[in-house]
């Protein structure tokens, strides 16, 4: 059997080295065409038209496009998708607050449906709603019956303040009469200010009542929970116009 010379002149160890070379090529050709295989096989073909109106086409996201929308094609030329353009700062701030106002106005919503199915639990029928406002009513009027009898007390008790005042006339009052008179004033001045604060609240309480009535009325018609709006109250004098829970 004839040798070739080159093959001849090889040592053993170079004809191994030479072995391993051609087996480290091969397999570097073989993945190599693997990975062009992967990549082609997605078959995703982005496009878009640039800030100077040329249509670009790429294998992957476009960067001169980042700005703009891409769409990403099949092989036979279908959107497969569309990738919406990079907000700017100023875009995202204002995504995030029209984001913001929405979660606000849900939330709204779903308060008022809460706080209308609660009012229908408590007030199924008018009956029921006029029965709370007599009661809440009477117990302003309770109030005020009370301030008026320790009014007419402390004008009782002043009589004789009064009375005494007349030897004095002319002259200097002595200190513990003055103390008396002006703590009998200022007792009465308080007592006209609470039957001033509870006739204003119940003017108050009134329009709200009212305002339920109205709301509820629509309801028990049929309207659903939370799609009545809430009429605008009158602000009584005098008092908080912060809202009763109800």
């Amino acid at each position: 059997m004839l040798k070739c010379p080159l093959i001849a002149a090889r040592s053993p160890r170079a004809l191994a080295l030479g072995s391993v070379l051609v087996w480290a090529g091969l397999v570097a050709g073989g993945t190599g065409s693997a990975w062009a295989q992967t990549k082609s096989s997605t078959g995703a073909i982005y496009t878009c038209i640039d800030g100077a109106g040329k249509r670009l086409t790429s294998d992957r996201v476009i960067h001169e496009c980042l700005d703009r929308e891409q769409r990403v094609l099949n092989k036979d030329g279908s959107v497969r998708t569309v990738i919406q353009p990079r907000m700017s700062a100023e875009e995202r701030a204002q995504a995030e607050a029209r984001k913001r106002e929405q979660a606000l106005a849900e939330a709204a919503q779903k308060d008022a449906v809460r706080r209308d199915r609660n009012l229908l639990m408590r007030f199924p029928n008018e009956p029921a709603h006029n029965k709370a406002r007599e009661a809440a009513m009477d117990d302003l009027l309770k109030g005020i019956a009370l301030s008026d009898r320790r009014l007419q007390d402390l004008r009782a008790e002043r009589k004789p303040l009064d009375a005494e005042t007349e030897f004095y006339k002319g002259k200097r009052l002595p200190a513990k009469l003055r103390t008396q008179i002006e703590a009998n004033d200022a007792q009465q001045q308080a007592q006209r200010d609470i039957i001033q604060q509870q006739r204003a609240e119940m003017v108050r309480l009134n329009a709200i009542y009212d305002a339920e009535l109205w709301r509820l009325r629509q309801m028990w018609a049929g309207a659903q929970p939370g799609t009545v709006p809430m009429p605008t109250l009158p602000k009584a004098s005098g008092v908080p116009s912060t809202p009763v829970v109800r």
